[in-house]
Formats: structure tokens, sequence, C-alpha cells
């Protein structure tokens, strides 16, 4: 289900160029409009619900309609933000809650090296199944020899 923007919560990132949410969104579909001062999701269709403006938004603005899996009938999914950590609150149609919370990576974007310490694959491995990065005894599906 699309993500949208609740205009009464919503304060354009306090008149910002360029809000959160239009920073964040993978798929570009966060627009401030500029006589409001509102972000809006301007292609519902093509959102990827992938809940990075939901998460990132200060205001609390964005919301995204949940499937009946994660909160089941009319449940009510709303995450919230601190400095460390975001905290989920699940609340369901009979009243429970369930809270889950997750701290906020602290390392600064780029940071990781992933690959550092293992070997560069050689222009060998092209013809190897066993993939560098795959994990031992992974399971590969396709071989190069099924694109010629």
């Amino acid at each position: 289900m699309p993500s949208f923007v609740n205009p009464e919560k919503c304060d354009g990132c306090k008149g910002g160029e360029k809000t959160a949410c239009m920073y964040i969104c993978p798929n570009d579909l966060m627009v401030l409009n500029p006589d409001a001062m509102r972000a809006y999701n301007q292609e519902p269709d093509q959102c990827w619900e992938c809940y990075s403006c939901v998460k990132i938004c200060p205001q609390g603005a964005i919301e995204v309609r949940h499937y009946a899996d994660l909160a089941p009938l009319g449940g009510y999914v709303q995450p919230m933000r601190g400095t460390d950590s975001i905290m989920w609150t699940i609340k369901f149609r009979n009243g429970n809650m369930k809270r889950f919370k997750f701290p906020i990576r602290t390392t600064p974007e780029g940071s990781i090296k992933p690959y550092e310490g293992k070997p560069s694959p050689g222009p060998e491995a092209l013809d190897n199944e066993a993939l560098f990065t795959e994990v031992e005894g992974g399971r590969v599906t396709c071989t190069p020899s099924d694109f010629d």
C-alpha cells in the first residue's frame, strides 16, 4: 500500500527546499508543494513501500497502509524515531499493542568496508560457480554458461 502524508502534521521540514522524505525516497516520489509547504506522494502507484520516508519524517506525518500479515484487520503501525533507535508500535484492533526497538546505524555512510581482508576475485572466478562473496555451501542457481 502506498505512503501518504497527513497534511495536518507535515510542516514541509520547516521551509527548506528539500524535505527529509524527498531526500530519502529511492523512487523520487515525494515532492514539496511550494504553495502549501507540505510534502506529498506524487505517484502513489509507484511506491515501493520501503518505509524510508515513514522512518525519517521528524513530524511522524507519513503513514503506509499495512498488509494483513503485518497489522491484521485494521491494525495500526507507527514508527517513532529517537536519537539512537526507532521504536515500532503495532496496535491491533482488539487494543493489544506490541513494541519493537531497533538501533539506528551510527557509522558514517560509506565507512563500512565489507570486502576488506578478502581476496579479490581473478578472471577465473567467472568460470567457477563458487563466487567469492557467497557463503560456503551456498546455492548458486545459475552459471555463466547459462547466459551463452
